[in-house]
C-alpha cells in the first residue's frame, strides 16, 4: 500500500500557488489530511463548497495519479480545461477524443505525466482500462456525483454500481465518493454500494446562504419570470428549468422576443446543437439557457447569478440541485420559481403513470409532499430545506422570501370543511373553477346543467374570494387533504386524511398568498439597486468590474477558453475594490495563482492603471 505523511505547508504552499487561495474553507483540510495520508473518505459537501479541492490536491500531493470518475465528458472537459490553466497536469479519456489524443493521453499515464486523470465509470471499468491501471502507480480513486449510485435518486447511472469492484481490485488505493445531494438513506446506500463502511465521513453544512429562495404563485408566469428577469438580472447568466421539452423551447423563443438572450436545451435536440448551445452559455456573458433537467450536471459555470423554476422540481433533492448552479463563486444569486396547482396535478399523474414498482411509486409521493411542504411554508424555507437532509438552522435565515417578507396564517379549519363538503356533495367530479362557483353561489351554465344551485354548500363561501378559494384548494392538496384526478379532467377527490377534517377531528392552519407584485419603473429600478449592493459595489467599482469584465472576454477568446477559466468574477470584485497597482499586490488577490499571475496578470493591471490614471 502507497503511503503519504501530510505536510501542513506543503498542502498549504500548493493552496496559495496554483489556486491562489490562502485558507482552506470549512472541513477541506481535513479531508486532505486524511486522504493524503492514505484513508478513505465520503465526503458530502454543498456544490461550491469546493469539493474538487478535497481530492485535487491529494492526487497532486501523493505519489501517482488521481484517477476521477466523473459522469459527463462536459464536466470532464470543463474540470480539465481549469486545470489546465492552473497549471496542473490534467488530462481525461473519453469518446469525445479521437483515437491520437487517447494513445497520447495512455503515454502520458504510462510516463507518469499526469497527476488527475478523469474518465467516465463504464470506460474505468472495461478490462483493458485496469489492466492499465495495475501497471501505473496510482494515488487515489474519487468518485464524483457519487449520488449517482442510489437506485432510489433522482440522478441514478446504473453504471455506478460496478465501482464497486475497485476496493477489491486496488485495495492499496484510497478512494473517494463525494457528492453534493444525498440524504440520509442515499448516503447509507452510496457507502453500502462502493464497499466504503470503513471510510471516514465529512458532512458539511448543505447550506447556501448567497441563494436567496423565493418561490411565487403563478399568476401568468411567462410575464413573472420576464419581470424577474429583467428587474433584478439584465444582463447575467442564469437557468430556467422547464418539465418539457416543447416548453423549453416556447419560453426561449418568448424571450428571446423581450429582447433576452436565450437558447433552448433538451435531450431531443441533435447533439450538436446542444453541444452549441452550451459552449455559448459557457463563453459568452448573460446568456440564458432555458433547458429540462437534462442540462446541468455537467456545469461548472461559477457565475450563474440566478436559477428559475417555471415548473415544480420532483423532490427536495432536485429542487436542492438544480438551484446549487446558482452562486457557484459564493456571491449572491437567486433561485426563483413559480408553482401553481396544476404543477401537484402533473407530478401526481406522472407517479401514478410510471412503470416503477408500489414501494418506488409510495417515495416519490413522499418526496413530493416534502416539496410542497416547502411550497406552502409560513416559515423559513431554508431552514425546512436544510432539515430535510438532517441539517439544523438555529434561526431564520434572512435570505428566502418568507422572511423578508413574512407570511400570515390563519386557521382554516372551517374553509377545509366546506372545500371538501363541496368536493362530497358534487360528487367528487369537478376541478377548482366549478367548485368555487358551487361555493360563491354564481348562477353559472355548467350550475344549472347539473342543479348545483340546491346543494347545500350553494353560496356557503362568500366569506372568501375566488383567488381566496383557489388558494384553500391548492393548500388542501398539497397537504394531502384532496387529491387530482388527471383523468378525469382535473376532478378533486377525497383522500382517506379527508374525513378527520369533515369530522371536525382535525385543525388546518392556511398561509396567506400575498397579492403578485406588478412590475413598475420604481419596482424595477429599487429591485436593480437591492441587487447591486448585494454585490456590494460602489459605482466606480463596479465600472471597473465591467472594464476588468470585458478585459476577461478578450482573453478568454484569444486562449479559446470560457471567461471563468481566467478569473471567476469573485476575484475580478476583489481587484475592482482593492486596485492593486503591481504583480506583488495583485498576487494577495484571492484567486490569482503563480500560473495566472504570469499568463494574464499584466493584462489586468494595464486596466487598473489606466482606469486609476484616468
Amino acid at each position: 500500500m502507497v503511503t503519504s505523511a501530510y505536510v501542513p505547508g506543503a498542502a498549504q504552499a500548493l493552496l496559495r500557488r496554483v489556486y491562489g487561495y490562502a485558507a482552506f474553507r470549512g472541513p477541506q483540510e481535513a479531508i486532505i489530511q486524511h486522504v493524503t495520508a492514505g484513508g478513505d473518505a465520503f465526503v458530502l459537501m454543498p456544490t461550491g463548497g469546493g469539493k474538487s479541492l478535497c481530492y485535487q490536491l491529494p492526487a497532486m500531493l501523493r505519489p501517482g495519479v488521481g484517477i476521477v470518475v466523473s459522469p459527463l465528458i462536459a464536466l470532464m472537459q470543463d474540470q480539465v480545461t481549469a486545470l489546465k490553466a492552473l497549471g496542473v497536469r490534467a488530462a481525461m479519456l473519453n469518446s469525445a477524443l479521437t483515437g491520437a489524443q487517447r494513445r497520447a493521453v495512455k503515454a502520458q499515464l504510462r510516463t507518469g505525466e499526469l497527476d488527475l486523470l478523469y474518465m467516465a465509470p463504464e470506460r474505468l471499468m472495461l478490462e483493458d482500462t485496469l489492466e492499465m491501471l495495475a501497471d501505473c502507480p496510482l494515488a487515489l480513486f474519487a468518485i464524483d456525483e457519487a449520488h449517482c449510485v442510489s437506485q432510489w435518486g433522482h440522478d441514478f447511472r446504473p453504471e455506478y454500481l460496478q465501482l464497486s469492484a475497485l476496493h477489491e481490485r486496488f485495495p492499496g488505493i484510497p478512494r473517494m465518493a463525494l457528492t453534493a445531494t444525498a440524504d440520509a438513506p442515499t448516503r447509507r446506500e452510496i457507502v453500502e454500494r462502493l464497499h466504503l463502511q470503513d471510510a471516514r465521513i465529512f458532512v458539511s453544512s448543505f447550506d447556501r446562504p448567497n441563494i436567496r429562495y423565493r418561490i411565487v404563485l403563478k399568476d401568468s408566469p411567462r410575464q413573472q419570470l420576464h419581470r424577474f428577469i429583467t428587474a433584478e438580472h439584465p444582463g447575467d447568466a442564469g437557468i430556467v428549468y422547464c418539465l418539457s421539452r416543447k416548453k423549453t423551447e416556447e419560453i426561449a423563443g418568448w424571450l428571446l422576443e423581450q429582447g433576452l438572450v436565450a437558447l433552448p436545451y433538451h435531450a431531443g435536440l441533435d447533439a450538436r446543437t446542444r453541444e452549441r448551445h452550451q459552449e455559448r452559455f459557457l463563453r459568452e456573458d448573460g446568456v440564458i439557457m432555458v433547458a429540462t433537467i437534462a442540462f446541468g450536471m455537467g456545469i461548472d459555470k461559477p457565475d450563474v447569478r440566478f436559477v428559475a423554476h417555471l415548473d415544480l422540481p420532483k423532490s427536495i433533492e432536485a429542487y436542492y440541485q438544480e438551484t446549487g448552479r446558482a452562486g457557484r463563486d459564493g456571491l449572491p444569486a437567486d433561485a426563483w420559481m413559480a408553482y401553481g396547482l396544476a404543477d401537484v396535478a402533473i407530478h401526481r399523474q406522472m407517479i401514478a403513470g410510471s412503470e416503477a414498482d408500489d414501494l418506488h411509486k409510495r417515495l416519490e409521493h413522499r418526496k413530493l409532499t416534502v416539496l410542497l411542504g416547502l411550497c406552502e411554508t409560513a416559515g423559513c424555507r431554508r431552514q425546512v430545506l436544510l432539515q430535510y437532509f438532517g441539517d439544523e438552522l438555529p434561526a431564520p435565515c434572512g435570505n428566502c422570501d418568507t422572511c423578508l417578507t413574512p407570511v400570515e396564517t390563519w386557521d382554516g379549519t372551517l374553509a377545509a370543511r366546506k372545500a371538501l363538503y363541496v368536493v362530497r356533495q358534487t360528487r367528487q367530479l369537478f376541478g377548482v373553477g366549478h367548485l368555487t362557483d358551487v361555493l360563491r353561489g354564481h348562477d353559472t351554465e355548467k350550475v344549472r346543467k347539473f342543479r348545483h344551485q340546491h346543494l347545500s354548500a350553494f353560496g356557503n363561501g362568500l366569506e372568501l374570494s375566488e383567488r381566496e378559494w383557489a388558494s384553500v384548494f391548492r393548500q388542501l392538496v398539497a397537504a394531502g387533504l384532496l387529491s387530482v384526478d388527471m383523468e378525469h379532467h382535473g376532478s378533486l377527490k377525497l383522500t382517506a386524511e379527508s374525513v378527520q377534517v369533515l369530522q371536525n377531528t382535525r385543525m388546518v392552519s392556511l398561509r396567506k398568498d400575498p397579492l403578485p407584485a406588478r412590475s413598475t419603473p420604481a419596482r424595477k429600478k429599487a429591485a436593480r439597486a437591492e441587487a447591486a449592493a448585494r454585490l456590494g459595489n460602489d459605482p466606480a467599482s463596479n465600472e471597473l468590474f465591467e472594464l476588468l469584465r470585458a478585459a476577461r472576454r478578450e482573453l478568454a477568446a484569444l486562449h479559446k477558453v470560457p471567461p471563468y477559466v481566467i478569473f471567476h468574477d469573485k476575484t475580478l470584485l476583489e481587484m475592482a475594490e482593492l486596485r492593486p497597482l503591481s504583480r506583488e499586490q495583485l498576487r494577495g488577490i484571492s484567486g490569482v495563482g503563480e500560473r495566472k499571475l504570469e499568463e494574464y496578470g499584466d493584462a489586468f493591471l494595464a486596466v487598473i492603471e489606466q482606469y486609476v490614471r484616468e
